[in-house]
C-alpha cells in the first residue's frame, strides 16, 4: 500500500487521467477504501487543489478550474523564485521573453488558488529592468516573502510602514517593485509628501502594522524602470559620481549600458555622466571604458583612486 503522500499524487494522477471517478473506483486503484479516498480528498482540498464532489448515480470527483495539468508541489518560497525566475528570463538571457510568459502561464495553472494569487501579484506588480553589468560587489539577498508582501501591497493599495536602511521610519504609497541591476527597488510616494522615491528593499524592514489604504495616483509617463534608473543614479549607489565627460551627450549614450547612469548634456562637445556603484573600483571600470577623455572631481576617495589606477597603468608600461 503507497504512503499517504506517493497516495495523494497517484490520487491527483488518477483525477487528471479521466474527467470524473466514483469513489469506489478510486478506492480500487489505490487499494484504499472509500472512507479513506474522501480524507485523501479532504487533503488535497486542503491543499488548494480544486476537488468538486458530484452527487447522484452519475456523481464522483473530479478536478476542478485550474486542475487539468500534472500536479507541481511547490512550497511558498518555490513558487515565488520560480516565478521570479521565468518573469525576469529575458533580462538574463535576451529573445526568451514570450518563452518565460509561456512557462510561467502553464505554471499558474499547477498552483493551488492561495500560491496562484501570490505568483500573480508579483508577475503583475513587476517591471524588469537592465541586467547587471558586472561588480565586484556581492549581490544583496532579498527575503522572497518580502518581496510577495510589497507585490501584495501594491495590488491592494495599502501603504507601507518601515524602517529604511538603519534608523529612517518611512511610510509611503507602493506602485511598482522593480528588479534592477541585480537589486530590487519600489517605486513609491512618500508620506505626507507625496514625493516620488525608489527604495531598495534590501534596506527595507517592513513595519507591522502597514500604513492606510491610498488612492492610486501612479506615475504621469508610467515607466517605473526609467524612474528608478535616474533616481538610483543620483541617490541609491554607496558611491555616486558627475564626470565631466569631452563629449557629445549623444556619444557617450552610444557608448554605455543603459545601467551605469544618467547622461546630462553641457554643450555639443561635452556632457556630465550621473553615474556610481557600490564600490570605486567599479566607477572606474565604467568610466574607463567609455573610450573618452573625462574629468573626476568628486567625490574625494574617487579622484585619489584614479590617481592610483593612473601610477599602477604608467608602471605597467614597458621601459
Amino acid at each position: 500500500m503507497l504512503g499517504t503522500s506517493a497516495r495523494l499524487l497517484a490520487l491527483l494522477g488518477l483525477l487528471q487521467s479521466r474527467p470524473s471517478w466514483t469513489g469506489t473506483a478510486l478506492a480500487e486503484r489505490l487499494d484504499v477504501d472509500t472512507r479513506t479516498v474522501r480524507k485523501d480528498v479532504a487533503r488535497l482540498r486542503e491543499l488548494g487543489y480544486p476537488i468538486d464532489a458530484v452527487r447522484g448515480r452519475h456523481g464522483g470527483y473530479r478536478l476542478g478550474t485550474q486542475g487539468q495539468l500534472p500536479p507541481l508541489l511547490l512550497d511558498d518560497d518555490e513558487a515565488v523564485a520560480v516565478a521570479l525566475g521565468l518573469g525576469t528570463v529575458d533580462a538574463a538571457i535576451p529573445g526568451l521573453a514570450a518563452t518565460g510568459q509561456a512557462a510561467l502561464a502553464k505554471l499558474e495553472r499547477t498552483l493551488p488558488e492561495r500560491l496562484r494569487r501570490r505568483v500573480r501579484a508579483l508577475q503583475e506588480t513587476t517591471d524588469v529592468g537592465p541586467a547587471n553589468t558586472g561588480t565586484n560587489v556581492v549581490d544583496p539577498e532579498v527575503d522572497a516573502q518580502l518581496l510577495v508582501d510589497l507585490a501584495s501591497a501594491i495590488r491592494d493599495r495599502t501603504g507601507l510602514r518601515f524602517h529604511y536602511r538603519e534608523d529612517e521610519r518611512i511610510e509611503a504609497d507602493p506602485y511598482r517593485l522593480v528588479s534592477w541591476h541585480q537589486r530590487w527597488y519600489v517605486v513609491a510616494r512618500e508620506r505626507p509628501t507625496g514625493d516620488w522615491q525608489a527604495f531598495r528593499a534590501d534596506w527595507m524592514r517592513l513595519r507591522v502594522p502597514g500604513a492606510s489604504r491610498f488612492d492610486w495616483r501612479p506615475l504621469e509617463d508610467g515607466d517605473y524602470s526609467a524612474f528608478v534608473l535616474r533616481q538610483v543614479a543620483s541617490t541609491g549607489w554607496q558611491v555616486h559620481a558627475r564626470i565631466l565627460v569631452d563629449g557629445s551627450a549623444e556619444e557617450v549614450l552610444a557608448r554605455i549600458n543603459p545601467a551605469v547612469g544618467v547622461v546630462e548634456t553641457v554643450d555639443d562637445d561635452h556632457c556630465v555622466l550621473v553615474t556610481g556603484a557600490d564600490s570605486l573600483e567599479i566607477v572606474a571600470v565604467w568610466i574607463g571604458m567609455l573610450g573618452l577623455d573625462f574629468h573626476v572631481e568628486a567625490p574625494a576617495e574617487l579622484v585619489e583612486h584614479v590617481r592610483d589606477l593612473a601610477a599602477r597603468y604608467a608602471r605597467a608600461l614597458p621601459g
